[in-house]
């Protein structure tokens, strides 16, 4: 038998995945930011150029492959990369309303060992704005997910922010890191030793060497900040506490990204169960970016969720997206009575009721158990009677009370019902 690869899932029924897309979708229309999709694959050399060459994303971890055309292509290990190529191809910085502020979600993929949360396809949901370099576009930006987790009621929330500097800060701080490190070397697993001369600052953010002295007693970024890395986040925070967002200083992030700049935060859930990898999200600013790519000097600030990870903690917090049933489950009790069933059925779905019926020719007390499995709010029975009538049998399928009523009054009787139903289970 043919297997799923591993690393992958399949999503059957849906469970949290609708709820929070459309959370997603309704909180971004508040924000103002407009959608944007783009491939699943990109040139090879965007994320070479645009994550990184010394990222482990890169190095290890992206689906590269080689197309019919010869081309190198790499399955998208990240969204920011492929949103800003799109920037710039569509010439979206010629748009004279800026910022332009957007949101994305889809699949993403990184060869990695699963565990817990983490998958090789893995759906993102992130925001990216561009062309502000305003230390309040950082702050709307981490209020996004801190929003998010509100409306799902998860507990144990905490906002870890950073800052890295501009080039200038990121340079001192570089040299200070080398000089510190040489000396430590030996400490070192061999994935740090050669970042050592292509990225220190990746080494801040190695896993197998977090919890070791070496690193805990490294340079802090925050000591080579110059006065405008400074006042940047300094107005960040300010801005934070405007929105009533708590927050801690840490910094140890850097992020395993090599385009940020200045701010950089993540998320973090304390929830039991969860484990080590209780980062929900994280994300932050990156000035250089655009230009890195062959666009115009232009400012960037995003952040990105894992759905896998959002669902994991949630499930650990028991808040559940149960399937809140249908409106009514239709029931020809004939062979003659399926066509008018099936244009009911129609009819009603065109006019945003939930409507299921039975195609499986059951009988009535099968169609019940079915209505029951379908949490269906109402059973609408259509037999020769009623077409010869011009009516139908309505069961309220809580109180199990049955009314006969005119055919043409379906619409305004099921709105009515399930705007306010006297059995008071029946309303949305």
């Amino acid at each position: 038998m043919i297997q799923r690869p591993k690393g992958t899932n399949d999503v059957i029924g849906g469970g949290a995945n609708p709820y929070l897309e459309n959370l997603f979708q309704a909180l971004m229309d508040r924000y103002n930011y407009e959608y944007i999709r783009t491939p699943i694959f990109e040139a090879s050399e965007l994320f070479h150029r645009g994550v990184g060459e010394t990222t482990d994303i890169v190095t290890k971890e992206t689906y590269d492959f080689v197309d019919r055309g010869n081309r190198k292509m790499t399955l998208r290990p990240e969204g920011t990369a492929g949103v800003v190529r799109s920037y710039i191809e569509n010439k979206i910085y010629g748009n004279p309303s800026i910022p332009f502020k957007c949101w994305y979600y889809g699949p993403m993929f990184r060869y990695e060992r699963p565990q817990s949360g983490r998958s090789r396809e893995f759906y993102q949901f992130g925001v990216e704005v561009f062309g502000s370099n305003d230390p309040l576009t950082d702050a709307e930006v981490i209020s996004i997910p801190v929003n998010i987790y509100k409306m799902l009621a998860l507990k144990g929330i905490k906002v870890n922010i950073n800052s890295l500097g501009d080039e200038e800060s990121r340079n001192k701080y570089r040299e200070a890191l080398k000089k510190y490190f040489k000396s430590h070397l030996k400490d070192l697993c061999e994935d740090c030793k050669t970042r050592y001369n292509k990225n220190p600052l990746r080494i801040l953010d190695c896993k197998e060497d977090a919890n070791k002295k070496t690193i805990k007693e490294a340079p802090v970024m925050l000591d080579y900040l110059n006065e405008g890395s400074k006042l940047h986040f300094e107005k960040v925070q300010e801005y934070l506490k405007t929105m009533n967002i708590e927050y801690q200083i840490n910094p140890n992030i850097v992020r395993g990204l090599d385009y940020y700049t200045h701010t950089v935060f993540e998320v973090e859930a304390d929830i039991e169960g969860f484990g080590s990898q209780n980062v929900l999200c994280g994300g932050g600013r990156y000035d250089g970016l655009v230009k890195s790519l062959d666009g115009p000097d232009t400012s960037g600030v995003g952040f990105a969720l894992g759905m896998e990870r959002l669902i994991s903690a949630l499930d650990l917090s028991g808040i559940n997206f149960e399937n809140v049933g249908i409106d009514a489950y239709v029931v020809p009790l004939e062979e003659s009575a399926k066509k008018v069933a099936l244009a009911l059925t129609n009819d009603l779905r065109l006019n945003g009721f939930i409507i299921d019926m039975d195609y499986m020719d059951r009988n009535l007390k099968s169609n019940f158990k079915q209505a029951d499995r379908l949490k269906a709010k109402f059973i609408i029975i259509i037999g020769e009677e009623e077409i010869k009538n011009g009516t139908l049998k309505v069961k309220c399928n809580k109180t199990k009370k049955e009314e006969v009523i005119e055919f043409k009054e379906i619409m305004v009787y099921l709105h009515e019902k399930l705007s306010g139903c006297d059995c008071g289970e029946c309303k949305h």
